[in-house]
């Protein structure tokens, strides 16, 4: 992929912002009356133009906006986001409510989806290489108009169900090489799962291993969803390797 310029940069991050908060694709009349870049808005357009032929944005349909790709979105998440770590009530809340069930998987399991999924107001799911799995937040899916297609939505939920294709996402389509791994659903040629976003931590304990994470929307908050996943798999794999 070729480099962006500082210019490139600036813009492809302002874009960005504006479309995980409006959920719209973004033309460049909002970014010139938003954002203060200081080019004109033929400026503007000529880079979204040259930044679509780099493979960092997209034009859906017939808009005139344009959407980030999963190219762009990881670019953003590695390069340009500043991650907004727990604060110390939730980190306290998280260990106290833990520390009452870690002897028992299952309710240590229940409590680390549930937390996480009030955390950061997604679906949360945590599963082990033996078959069971737990989940938590269903209705923060119909928070996002990317749900409110009903395919995108049944596609979901049979995921979870299912256990052979939760397995494949976390324990396949997941490398495990790194900490926290993102996916898209562009990325899984799975049927209507482009507007999908996943964030996701795969770790070992004792003679098992475990995957913890978040499903969302393409658009999901990862300043924040990084970092509670990471919070979360980190504390998970340290209750279970000492239990």
């Amino acid at each position: 992929m070729e480099g962006l310029s500082t210019r490139q940069t600036q813009l492809l991050k302002v874009l960005i912002d504006e479309y995980l908060s409006s959920a719209e694709p973004v033309g460049s009349i909002v970014i010139e009356k938003k954002y203060n870049l200081g080019v004109s808005p033929a400026t503007i357009r000529n880079e979204m133009a040259l930044l679509t032929n780099m493979g960092y944005l997209k034009q859906p349909h017939t808009s005139a906006g344009r959407v980030p790709t999963p190219i762009a979105m990881k670019f953003y998440i590695s390069q340009l986001m500043d991650e907004k770590e727990l604060s110390i009530t939730d980190e306290v809340r998280a260990k106290e409510n833990i520390r009452e069930v870690q002897t028992n998987i299952d309710q240590l399991m229940r409590e680390a989806t549930h937390l996480l999924a009030d955390n950061t107001g997604a679906l949360a799911v945590a599963t082990i290489d033996d078959g069971s799995i737990w989940s938590h937040g269903f209705s923060h899916v119909f928070e996002n108009p990317e749900f409110m297609d009903y395919q995108v939505c049944q596609s979901v939920f049979a995921m979870i169900e299912e256990t052979r294709l939760l397995h494949e996402l976390m324990f396949r389509k997941m490398t495990g090489v790194t900490q926290i791994e993102v996916l898209f659903g562009e990325e899984l040629g799975w049927d209507f799962f482009d507007p999908v976003g996943i964030v996701a931590s795969r770790f070992k304990a004792k003679d098992h291993e475990y995957a913890l994470g978040v499903i969302g929307p393409f658009r999901l908050n990862y300043a924040r969803v990084i970092p509670s996943v990471r919070y979360y798999g980190n504390l998970m794999q340290n209750i279970l390797n000492n239990a």
